[in-house]
């Protein structure tokens, strides 16, 4: 569809689509797509459009207003805005720039995950693989292919990640997340061995205080609530596969005790380890 919308130049199109009930449901789905050139200009303010919106920067400048703030997007990065909340954008000079509106049962999750500052511009390293999903759908609506859903979601996901890592790696936490990594395959390397708090906060070189602290922002767990549910975990996964005798179990997976063992199972599982593993041995008959 052609636009004419005020200050959108010739030669830019748009496509708007209407997902399946099942697509709103379980996938990322695209709502509106276009590929504009804007005129010197152009300019846009609204108190709400609900979905999300990915606008990459193909040439000249874009201004965003977000919560009383100003920010410059440039040819090859991406803008990134919750049109459910008030937004603007404009610019000063003749600009280009290919956009999806979309949304999704996990859209919100992943924007705030993806947008842990306020900054809604984000630079990617290299933005070829985030062009080309972008682009992919695009050309779907434009070339009149077949519009599968499924594949609209994959190619979403996929650039939602490209956001994801890049974000993750343009914030000072990054390291501290490098960090947490090294951490979590230190303890599944040596689940069978004491794995004290001041152990762990050593091997990552902190002080217990900030490790915990850390450790529980990236993971949502306490360093000793991890080291537990990746032990029954571990516990689990002998119970249901094996015929270790359950004293073997608790000591393989770094119990001190069967009893301690099986009163931490049942706990987190509501389970004994005895009744885990009947059960498990109950469902393949």
């Amino acid at each position: 569809m052609i636009s004419t919308e005020k200050g959108i130049l010739p030669g830019s199109d748009y496509y708007v689509y209407t997902p399946s009930a099942q697509a709103q449901s379980l996938f990322f789905y695209p709502l509106i797509i276009g590929n504009f050139s804007y005129s010197d200009d152009y300019s846009l303010r609204r108190t709400a459009f609900d979905n999300f919106l990915l606008m990459y920067i193909k040439r000249g400048e874009c201004i965003i207003e977000l919560n009383d703030q100003v920010f410059r997007a440039l040819p090859g990065q991406i803008v990134f805005l919750d049109c459910y909340h008030p937004h603007a954008y404009r610019s000063s000079t003749p600009w280009e720039c290919e956009w999806i509106h979309f949304d999704g049962p996990m859209a919100r999750a992943f924007y705030q995950a993806i947008m842990s500052s306020s900054a809604p511009v984000i630079s990617l390293k290299d933005t070829y693989r985030f062009e080309r999903y972008l682009h992919k759908i695009y050309l779907r609506f434009r070339e009149h292919l077949p519009l599968k859903e499924a594949l609209f979601n994959n190619y979403i996901v996929n650039m939602l990640t490209e956001l994801f890592v890049s974000r993750d790696h343009e914030h000072p936490e990054a390291v501290s997340g490098g960090i947490i990594e090294d951490t979590i395959t230190y303890i599944n390397n040596h689940l069978t061995e004491i794995l004290s708090l001041n152990d762990l906060a050593s091997q990552a070189s902190l002080s217990p205080f900030y490790f915990s602290r850390l450790f529980k922002k990236e993971t949502g767990f306490s360093p000793h609530e991890y080291v537990i549910l990746t032990r029954v975990n571990n516990a689990k996964y002998l119970l249901n596969f094996s015929e270790i005798p359950i004293k073997d179990v608790c000591f393989q997976t770094g119990f001190s005790s069967e009893s301690s063992f099986c009163t931490t199972f049942k706990k987190v599982t509501g389970q004994t380890p005895t009744e885990y593993r009947l059960a498990c041995n109950q469902n393949r008959t």
